[in-house]
């Protein structure tokens, strides 16, 4: 008889990844029990690509715009064989509690749910930022084809977007890897998410229409407010109270301090760009 672990389950998983050689191997390999395995990858230059193959995944290219964007094409036209399909950047693992959750719930027979929110834990240099990254944040990971898809919020997606049916919750988290290459390559990243952050509260800015403020309709009172909110004064200074204070992140140790820290710095540098933006509008 063939055992639980060694058995293939029908289910796709896409992993996003750019020069992730550090991260990938590990990623495909806590997946392994998986049928399809399907790594989109954005041009690498470090042989991610062929360390996937290597451990068994499928490789297919596609330039990277968004994250959304990214989900939405591999399940589009990376010839998935599965009408479930998973998804994780490539510093993501799947623990071997939830892989089993999962296993549970594929050998059981999937409820009529079309998606689930799942939750992830952050780690950083081998601390879980329980508390300054605000455990649970829900995002929706797992989704059936054709029912549901994401939707770009920025440089990311909505965390959980509308579906087209019920939506399930799995509570046992995978791990995120987010400093695993480093913080340099953290920064690197986040220098050019808060480019993308930046356009965005421009162009936002730009067609804000205060009366929406009083609107009767949630979704314009909502988006509005977010708008108003984007020129608080002190806002980076606002992100680190909010991360350390707020969030509890101060029990975190030094680790949140840390992460505090940054993410106030990320704050900063989108300001910032917004504001030059803006300068370069006003003197043309």
């Amino acid at each position: 008889m063939t055992e639980p672990s060694r058995m293939q389950y029908p289910l796709s998983v896409v992993i996003l990844a750019r020069n992730e050689a550090i991260n990938i191997q590990r990623c495909i390999e806590a997946v392994s029990w998986c049928n399809d395995v399907v790594v989109v990858d954005d041009r690498s230059t470090d042989g991610t690509d062929r360390l996937a193959i290597a451990s068994g995944a499928r490789v297919v290219q596609h330039s990277f715009a968004d994250f959304a964007d990214q989900r939405n094409w591999a399940m589009e036209n990376a010839d998935l064989k599965n009408e479930w399909v998973l998804h994780l950047d490539a510093d993501e693992v799947i623990t071997p509690e939830l892989a089993s959750g999962l296993r549970q719930i594929f050998s059981s027979g999937l409820n009529d749910c079309v998606a689930y929110r799942m939750c992830r834990k952050t780690m950083f240099h081998g601390s879980w930022l329980r508390y300054s990254d605000g455990f649970p944040v829900w995002i929706m990971r797992l989704v059936r084809r054709g029912k549901a898809g994401f939707l770009r919020n920025g440089h990311g997606e909505v965390a959980v977007p509308d579906v087209d049916g019920r939506l399930g919750t799995i509570t046992e988290p995978f791990l995120h890897h987010a400093f695993s290459k480093g913080i340099t390559d953290w920064i690197e990243r986040h220098n050019r998410y808060s480019s993308r952050e930046a356009e965005l509260e421009y162009r936002v800015m730009q067609s804000l229409v205060w009366q929406d403020l009083w609107s009767v309709d949630r979704a314009r009172r909502r988006a509005s407010l977010r708008a108003l909110s984007r020129r608080l004064p002190a806002r980076p200074f606002l992100r680190f109270c909010y991360q350390f204070f707020v969030k509890l992140g101060f029990l975190d140790g030094s680790a949140g301090w840390t992460f505090s820290c940054l993410m106030a710095t990320y704050e900063g540098w989108i300001v910032l760009k917004r504001k030059e933006l803006e300068q370069k509008s006003a003197q043309q």
